[in-house]
């Protein structure tokens, strides 16, 4: 009977989450294992033979300077990103968890942005701030609108992070929504008697109630900062002078413009161990300040 009962779950198991574990395995596990091989290798990603070169392709890596700086912009872009998307949304939550009339409308639009895909948002804000903000420009004389904003170093990347966080924060305004909603109102309505402040309140009740969906939020925007890429495609292309190529578009370029898929994939595997060990200490430190029930 035992035997039986074992062989029956044994069966369920495999009927449920086998196919899902096959897809995994296809899918993402033996990309992932055949892209760890082939960064030990030199190999322009179309012929038969993959030359086993050990170690060079990470040598080469470190004395790669455009990686180098695609590395710098991507830690300053996902710094900044990271901040002003988690902020946004956070205000937008507080603004539409109050009395306020058309809130659910108004969540709506707030997310809309997120439904449209990332080539798509490129090319509508690549619009916006040559021809658009030029116009208004012209019509206003306004400095800020006059600015090179796709031409320019420093404007460019702006351009990238605004257009980064006008598109996530909707999403991370759902996640912050759906925490505060969640707050007792009681200890709420109870410091307020006691005499605190409305930012006292925030502070030490809402904030450290929240935290689980601060975790979540601050991850989600971590990985999408880190691995960027059809945003600044269609909106930069990495310009002007390579000065917004995030990590993830050199490592395009390198394995499918240049054809060094060994050298590309080698460059692709330590990207994914700085993003692991970075979002594994995020998630790490903010689960540390949650509070347990």
């Amino acid at each position: 009977m035992k035997s039986s009962g074992w062989s029956k779950s044994w069966v369920q198991q495999l009927v449920f989450t086998g196919p899902v574990t096959l897809a995994f395995a296809i899918i993402i596990a033996l990309p992932f294992f055949m892209g760890m091989y082939y960064s030990f290798t030199e190999w322009n990603g179309v012929s038969d033979n993959a030359t086993f070169v050990g170690l060079d392709n990470f040598v080469k890596i470190f004395n790669d300077q455009t990686f180098i700086n695609s590395f710098t912009f991507t830690t300053k872009f996902t710094i900044a990103a990271v901040i002003l998307s988690n902020l946004v949304g956070f205000m937008l939550a507080l603004l539409l968890t109050q009395p306020v009339k058309s809130k659910n409308l108004l969540r709506t639009i707030f997310f809309m942005p997120n439904v449209i895909g990332g080539l798509l948002l490129g090319f509508i804000w690549q619009f916006i701030f040559v021809k658009g903000f030029a116009a208004v420009g012209e019509k206003t004389g306004w400095s800020l609108f006059n600015l090179p904003w796709l031409g320019d170093e420093t404007t460019a990347f702006w351009g990238v992070v605004i257009v980064t966080v006008w598109s996530t924060s909707g999403y991370l305004m759902v996640i912050y929504i759906s925490a505060l909603i969640n707050v007792p109102r009681d200890l709420i309505e109870a410091a307020s008697i006691d005499g605190a402040t409305a930012m006292q309140r925030l502070r030490h009740i809402t904030v450290p109630l929240i935290m689980p969906a601060v975790t979540i939020a601050l991850f989600l925007a971590l990985s999408w900062s880190f691995k960027s890429f059809d945003i600044i495609l269609s909106l930069t292309k990495g310009g002007p002078y390579n000065s917004t190529q995030s990590v993830a578009l050199n490592i395009y370029n390198e394995a499918f413009q240049n054809n060094n898929m060994g050298l590309g994939t080698a460059k692709a595997l330590i990207f994914f161990i700085v993003v692991a060990l970075i979002t594994s200490l995020q998630v790490w430190v903010t689960k540390r300040k949650e509070v347990q029930a």
